[in-house]
C-alpha cells in the first residue's frame, strides 16, 4: 500500500487535503493510487463536466497535443474564433475574451468596469459586490469577495467596492442612491464558495432592470454555475436576462483550464490592443477542449441530464435529510446542490472520502455536490445512500 502524507515537505502548505492521490477515473468513479473507488460527487469542484477519460473528449485531446498546444496571442488560434462563436450563440452576447481560470476571468471583468468607468469621465469607478461571494484570490478578486476569513492577512484590500445583501433591490438601490460613480453590479447567480445561495429570479430581473436605467454593466459570475449545471447552459437565463459581462471557467474545458469573458454589446469593446491579455489564455489545447466539450454536451443531452437527476438526487437528499434535526436546507438547482446543516462540518469532506464519496463542504456549514454532468438516476442514489447515514451519524454526536 502507498502511504499518502496529508502534507508534503516541498509544497506550500495552503491546502487542507484529504490524505488520499488519486490515480485514474473511468466515467463518474475515481481510483486511487492504493486501488480504492470514489464515487465523485464533486467532479473536481464543478469542473469534471464530462466525468473522467470521456470515449469522446480524450482522443480529440490527444489528437490536438500531437499537433501543438500552445502559440501565444502573437498569432491567431482558429479554434477561438470556433469556441468565441459557439459562446455567442449560447448566451445570445457578442465578443469573448479567453483567458485560463475564473479568477483571471473575474479579474477582467473589474478591469473592464472599471475602464468603462473612466471612459466616461469617472475617475474612482465602483463596483456593487455582495455579501458572501466569492470571485477569487488575487487582490482584486478578494477584495470583491464576501468572506472575511479568506481575506483576512491580505490587507489593504483594494478599494472602490460597495457591498450588498442578496436578494433585496431596496438594499441596493439604497446602497447606491445618489453615487455618481457606480459603473457595475457584480455577483453570482448562485454563488458555489458562500454557501449554494440564489439569487431569486424575480431580483435578477429587477437588477438588469436598475442597470438599464442607470447605464451601469450588470456584470454576472457564471465561473460555477454556468456550463449547463443547472439545466441551462448558463444559470441567469432562468430569469430571461442577458448580462452585460459574463466570466466563465471551471467547467468550460472539462479539466483543462479554460477562462472566458463574455460580453454584451455595452461591454464587447472596450478593452482595445494593450488594455489586457494573457500568456495561456486561449491556448490551442485549451481552445479544442473547449470546443469538444461543448460539442459532447449537445451530442449528449447532458444540459436534460443535469436538470433531471439534479432534481432526483436534490428531491432524495430532501425526503431523507429535509425533516431532521440539525439539517437547515437543502437547497440548490440541477447539479448544484448545498445541504446545510446546523453546525460546522468539514469533518464529512475526511468521512465521506473514507465511504467512497468525494464532496466537499463550504462556508463551514454547507455540504456541496457538483458531480459531473454525466451522472446517472443510479450514481445519484448511490451517493444519497453513501452520504446519508454519515449525515445521520454526524448529526446524532
Amino acid at each position: 500500500m502507498t502511504m499518502i502524507e496529508a502534507s508534503s515537505p516541498h509544497t506550500m502548505n495552503t491546502y487542507g487535503r484529504v490524505p488520499i492521490a488519486l490515480s485514474h477515473g473511468q466515467g463518474l468513479r475515481v481510483w486511487d493510487v492504493n486501488g480504492k473507488s470514489y464515487l465523485d460527487g464533486l467532479g473536481g469542484i464543478a469542473v469534471n463536466t464530462l466525468g473522467h477519460n470521456h470515449p469522446k473528449l480524450v482522443p480529440a485531446l490527444q489528437d490536438q497535443i500531437g499537433k501543438i498546444i500552445h502559440s501565444s496571442n502573437y498569432y491567431h488560434v482558429p479554434n477561438q474564433e470556433k469556441l468565441a462563436a459557439k459562446l455567442v450563440e449560447l448566451s445570445g452576447m457578442t465578443n469573448v475574451f479567453f483567458c485560463s481560470t475564473g479568477l483571471e476571468a473575474n479579474e477582467a471583468a473589474l478591469k473592464l468596469a472599471r475602464k468603462f468607468g473612466h471612459d466616461r469621465g469617472i475617475e474612482r469607478p465602483e463596483i456593487v459586490v455582495y455579501e458572501k461571494a466569492f470571485h477569487g484570490r488575487s487582490i482584486a478578486t478578494l477584495s470583491a469577495t464576501g468572506n472575511e476569513k479568506v481575506q483576512k492577512g491580505f490587507g489593504p484590500l483594494v478599494e472602490g467596492f460597495i457591498r450588498v445583501p442578496l436578494n433585496d433591490i431596496g438594499a441596493l438601490k439604497a446602497a447606491t442612491e445618489g453615487n455618481p460613480n457606480v459603473v457595475a453590479v457584480f455577483f453570482e447567480t448562485i454563488q458555489g464558495e458562500g454557501g449554494i445561495n440564489a439569487m431569486r429570479i424575480e431580483y435578477l430581473q429587477q437588477v438588469r432592470e436598475l442597470c438599464d436605467q442607470k447605464n451601469w454593466l450588470l456584470m454576472i459570475d457564471e465561473v460555477q454555475c454556468g456550463m449547463g449545471r443547472t439545466g441551462k447552459w448558463f444559470a441567469f437565463q432562468w430569469a430571461g436576462i442577458v448580462p452585460d459581462v459574463m466570466p466563465l471557467a471551471k467547467g468550460l474545458g472539462s479539466g483543462v483550464p479554460v477562462g472566458a469573458v463574455v460580453a454584451g454589446p455595452k461591454a464587447a469593446n472596450i478593452f482595445q490592443p494593450g488594455n489586457h491579455g494573457t500568456t495561456f489564455g486561449g491556448n490551442p489545447l485549451a481552445m479544442r477542449a473547449g470546443v469538444e466539450t461543448i460539442r459532447i454536451m449537445e451530442e449528449d443531452g447532458l444540459l436534460e441530464n443535469a436538470a433531471r437527476v439534479g432534481a432526483h438526487l436534490k428531491g432524495a437528499l430532501a425526503r431523507e435529510l429535509g425533516g431532521l434535526d440539525g439539517v437547515v436546507e437543502v437547497r440548490g438547482q440541477g447539479l448544484m446542490i448545498g445541504v446545510e446543516l446546523a453546525r460546522p462540518c468539514s469533518v464529512l469532506t475526511t468521512r465521506a472520502a473514507e465511504a467512497g464519496l468525494l464532496i466537499s463542504v463550504t462556508a463551514d456549514t454547507v455540504i456541496r455536490l457538483v458531480p459531473p454532468l454525466i451522472i446517472t438516476i443510479a450514481e445519484a442514489d448511490e451517493i444519497v445512500a453513501l452520504l446519508v447515514p454519515l449525515v445521520k451519524q454526524f448529526l446524532a454526536e
